[in-house]
C-alpha cells in the first residue's frame, strides 16, 4: 500500500484541523500551509496529487456548511436511486466487488469456527486495519484519530468468539483493491438481519452524493426505525466500501462516524473534489 498516499492524508487531517479550529474564516494558501508546517508551493502539490483540486478549493468541501449543500445539491433518495441507474456510476461499482453474508444462525455464534486474518495498511485516508475470512473482507478500522488498537480492539469484540491472526498475505491483497489497486475486493459482510439492510442500503449510494438516516430507514421498509439505523450504520464493520460516511442527519449534519468525523468529513470532500474535477474535465 502506498505510504504517500497516507503522508498526503496526515497533511490533510492537519489541515482539517486548522480550517476547524478557525471556523467562519476564509483562510489563505499561506495561512494554512504555515498551519500544518509546509511551504505553500509543497503543500499545493501535497493537494494536487491527493485530490486534483486547489487548496483553497477543497477547503470549501472541508467547511461545515458542505454536508447540508451536498444534502441539498446531491441527496439520493435510495428507493430511487437503483432503478435511475445512479449506483452504477458510484465508486464501489467501479470496482470488481462481490459480497456475500452471514446466515442469522451463524452471526449468532458470535464468530464460533470463523478464522479471521488481520493486517495493518496505508490508505488515502491514513493508516488502518483490515481484517478477512477466507471469503472475503469482514472489517476495516481507520485509525488516525482512534489509534491502532482501538481499532483492533473494536473490529475483534465485534466476533468474540472468532479465532484471529496477522496475515497480511491473505489480506492485502483483497485490501489493496479497495482503494484502486489491481484485482478484485470481496466483502464477508457479518452481522445481524437488521443490520445487513441497512448496509446493502448503504452501497446503493454513488460516489459524491448523500442521504439521510430516515431515507435508509423508508429504503429498507422500516420507516420509524430511523434510531435503529443510526446505530446499523454505526456497526458497519467494513468501511468507505460500505460507504456510511455518505448517511446524514436529515438537518444536514454530518451525524457521528465511528472512526472520527475528521475522517468523514475528509472523505466527503475528496469524493466531492473529485466528482468535480471529473465534470470539469468532461
Amino acid at each position: 500500500m502506498d505510504t504517500e498516499q497516507s503522508y498526503h492524508y496526515s497533511v490533510i487531517a492537519r489541515a482539517i484541523d486548522e480550517i476547524s479550529a478557525r471556523s467562519g474564516e476564509q483562510l489563505s494558501l499561506e495561512q494554512v500551509a504555515r498551519g500544518v508546517g509546509l511551504s505553500p508551493a509543497h503543500f499545493q502539490r501535497v493537494f494536487s496529487r491527493w485530490v486534483g483540486v486547489s487548496p483553497m478549493r477543497y477547503q470549501q468541501y472541508l467547511t461545515l456548511d458542505h454536508a447540508r449543500t451536498l444534502l441539498a445539491e446531491r441527496h439520493t433518495v435510495l428507493n430511487t436511486a437503483h432503478e435511475a441507474g445512479l449506483s452504477g456510476s458510484g465508486r464501489l461499482h467501479d470496482l470488481f466487488l462481490r459480497w456475500e453474508s452471514m446466515s442469522p444462525g451463524e452471526y449468532a455464534q458470535g464468530g464460533a469456527g470463523l478464522e479471521i486474518s488481520w493486517a495493518r495498511l496505508e490508505t488515502p485516508f491514513g493508516p488502518a486495519v483490515a481484517m478477512a475470512t477466507d471469503r472475503g473482507l469482514c472489517g476495516l478500522a481507520f485509525t488516525a484519530e482512534t489509534g491502532e488498537q482501538e481499532g483492533l480492539d473494536d473490529l475483534r469484540r465485534r466476533w468474540p468468539k472468532a479465532t484471529f491472526s496477522e496475515a497480511p498475505e491473505r489480506v492485502i491483497p483483497w485490501a489493496a483493491a479497495a482503494f484502486g489497486g489491481s484485482g478484485e475486493t470481496r466483502l464477508h459482510l457479518i452481522g445481524a438481519p437488521f443490520q445487513i439492510k441497512v448496509w446493502e442500503a448503504l452501497l446503493r449510494i454513488p460516489s459524491g452524493h448523500v442521504t439521510t438516516y430516515s431515507d435508509i430507514a423508508e429504503a429498507i421498509g422500516s420507516p420509524r426505525a430511523v434510531r435503529a439505523v443510526g446505530t446499523a450504520v454505526g456497526r458497519n464493520p467494513v468501511s468507505w466500501l460500505i460507504p456510511c460516511h455518505r448517511a446524514l442527519r436529515k438537518s444536514g449534519g454530518l451525524g457521528g462516524y465511528h472512526w472520527g468525523l475528521g475522517v468523514k468529513r475528509a472523505m466527503l470532500a475528496w469524493e466531492s473534489a473529485r466528482l468535480d474535477s471529473e465534470a470539469d474535465a468532461a
